[in-house]
């Protein structure tokens, strides 16, 4: 018989050997076969250097030790990012606890409450407030661009375009308005990863002395469709296949091929530009033609523009593909670290501009947000840069409980005038209802710098919920009452979108646009990889002649990179699978390993 020894940190009481009773860490001495004993344990000393390693303290003594630390130390802040450093540096920042650790309701935990083993769990106060706490700390994910991230910051205007509209916000300058930012993919739930090719967005919420100014963007001047109805066939159809829960080619190439006012946009996520390097790094645009006015009552209808001030950068597929399984949070990190290291990002906001009289001589729907102005015949003008400067100290409060509306506007800024607009200023605020409540205008990082109105009760938080002032309008008790805005225009304009087949923008854009064959390659190989390559017969001839309608050429790229693609041999399995099937054979040596080592996260984003 062999002895071993098992680390304790019970109480023993004493055994025949008569050994004291340890209130401490030790060992006790069990008798076990021999021919079971294969491992050598760690000797006591050995075991506690290890425990006070794991607790923070140091385990080497004397001026080597601490030399040692420093130089972990230093090793450790110099080959890592901010991002994984945050639990690190609210350490060096925050020495001593930062306080009594107490329950939601304000009690203090007592150290014993916090192990529930061999008590009675109904009266633990602390198991109790965490475990009710946590089935339903989880608020429903938004029903698009579910997973998102935050930054704070504010707008400078550097031009004065008060002759362009009278909004607060954009006049002065020198002015600095706060703004919260999130950032977003489209298609992924909360989990995803960045770097996949699909739209990106950016929604900025001014907040003004006239109220919240909500600009929503994405990171193309066009969009998929005009007509609000095709808003929830877009999303189910570049969301999971309903029966196999995994993104679908078939589903993708069918729902932006069956419309053609979806084409336009659906190019330029095929092109280099459907996936930027980071959120940093790409121009973002909130798609609508906005009518604004100045103090004289004038209109112009403008597109406004953020432009990166650090330089539009994108991935190829395959750097794409590598990332999003070495790091499928990419963009996020991207942009903390960016912003903690202050590098600060930053856009400048730019507007395109037409006058009222120039709408009587456009030959194009200036409103359709499916296709681009035509070049000359609107001017730009500058109205001021956009800064993220802060990282927010809780990303739940600010990403996820963020909520913007379109409709969210200022005086001065009249708003969009087409149908889509409208279908999204009723649609945005109903699944902020959904998701946050009906009071999520009252959630902090949501809140207008001035609010008074007639809204009361509701879901929490409800504030001061207006305390004894009158409930209805109008009213004879000093209730707040309206403002007259003198210099909004009287004239409203009804516009009336057109069902025509109009595949000019994008043969514009691959003609034009795309410079070079490389790009053209590129794009080519991108319709077969990201719509064609598992897509039925039918629906891959549907895409060439689409194709070759906008360009003899363009369609003639993709049928010879989908032929190239078909006839060429499957890619082997994974690694790991054949490992797999080796072994059930028999013994791993007698395996064959001279194959290609192709890691299990590149194989499924070859396909």
């Amino acid at each position: 018989m062999t002895s071993y020894h098992v680390l304790s940190c019970l109480t023993l009481a004493p055994k025949d050997n008569k050994r004291k009773s340890r209130s401490r860490c030790g060992y006790k001495r069990r008798e076990r076969p021999a021919q079971a004993m294969r491992l050598r344990v760690p000797t006591m000393r050995t075991l506690a250097c290890v425990l006070c390693w794991l607790s923070g303290l140091s385990w080497l003594s004397g001026p080597v030790g601490a030399h040692g630390d420093d130089f972990l130390s230093r090793a450790y802040e110099n080959r890592t990012d901010p991002a994984s450093r945050q639990l690190y540096d609210f350490r060096k920042t925050h020495p001593k606890p930062i306080g009594l650790f107490a329950l939601s309701s304000g009690y203090p935990v007592e150290i014993r409450e916090t192990n529930a083993l061999n008590s009675d769990l109904l009266m633990n106060r602390f198991f109790l407030d965490n475990i009710l706490h946590f089935v339903s700390e989880r608020i429903p994910e938004r029903v698009a661009a579910g997973k998102g991230t935050a930054a704070l910051g504010y707008f400078e205007v550097t031009h004065d375009v008060s002759q362009y509209t009278k909004a607060e916000v954009f006049t002065g300058v020198g002015k600095r308005t706060p703004v919260s930012v999130r950032f977003s993919t489209t298609v992924q739930n909360r989990g995803g990863v960045d770097a996949g090719r699909e739209p990106k967005g950016m929604a900025v919420k001014f907040y003004t002395k006239e109220g919240n100014l909500d600009l929503l963007c994405l990171n193309a001047p066009v969009y998929f469709y005009k007509d609000p109805e095709y808003f929830f066939s877009v999303v189910h159809g570049t969301r999971r296949n309903p029966r196999t829960d995994l993104f679908d080619r078939t589903m993708r190439g069918d729902v932006f091929t069956l419309r053609f006012d979806a084409i336009n946009a659906f190019l330029r996520l095929l092109s280099d530009s459907g996936i930027p390097n980071g959120y940093r790094k790409m121009d973002v645009f909130p798609i609508h033609t906005f009518e604004i006015y100045n103090a004289q009552g004038e209109k112009y209808f403008v597109k406004f523009n953020f432009r990166t001030l650090q330089g539009i950068e994108n991935l190829p597929s395959d750097e794409a593909t590598r990332l999003n399984g070495q790091d499928p949070d990419y963009y996020v990190r991207d942009l903390y670290n960016a912003i903690a290291e202050k590098r600060y990002p930053m856009w400048r906001l730019d507007m395109d501009v037409l006058t009222f009289k120039d709408l009587l001589h456009l030959d194009f729907d200036p409103f359709d947000v499916t296709r681009l102005w035509k070049k000359g015949t609107y001017h730009t003008v500058t109205v001021g840069r956009l800064v993220l400067d802060r990282n927010p100290d809780n990303s739940h409060r600010v990403a996820e409980q963020l909520a913007f509306n379109p409709a969210n506007l200022v005086p001065g800024i009249a708003g969009p005038k087409d149908l889509l607009f409208r279908g999204r200023s009723l649609a945005y605020p109903a699944t902020q209802n959904h998701r946050l409540g009906s009071n999520h205008n009252k959630i902090e990082i949501n809140r207008p710098l001035y609010e008074k109105n007639y809204n009361r009760d509701g879901d929490p938080p409800e504030r001061d919920n207006m305390k004894d002032a009158p409930s209805y309008y109008p009213n004879s008790f000093s209730g707040p009452v309206p403002y007259v805005d003198a210099a909004r225009p009287k004239e409203q304009i009804m516009v009336y979108a057109s069902n025509a087949v109009d595949l000019e923008d994008p043969a514009y854009f691959y003609n034009q646009i795309l410079q070079t064959d490389d790009e053209r390659d590129r794009l080519a190989n991108n319709t077969v990889d990201f719509a064609l390559l598992t897509a039925p017969p039918f629906l891959q001839r549907r895409v060439i002649k689409l194709f070759s309608w906008i360009s003899p050429d363009l369609g003639r790229r993709v049928a010879l990179k989908l032929r190239q693609r078909l006839a060429a041999p499957p890619p082997p399995p994974p690694r790991v699978l054949r490992v797999a099937n080796c072994s059930a054979a028999g013994d791993e040596r007698d395996c064959d390993r001279d194959h290609e080592d192709i890691s299990y996260a590149e194989h499924l984003f070859h396909y």
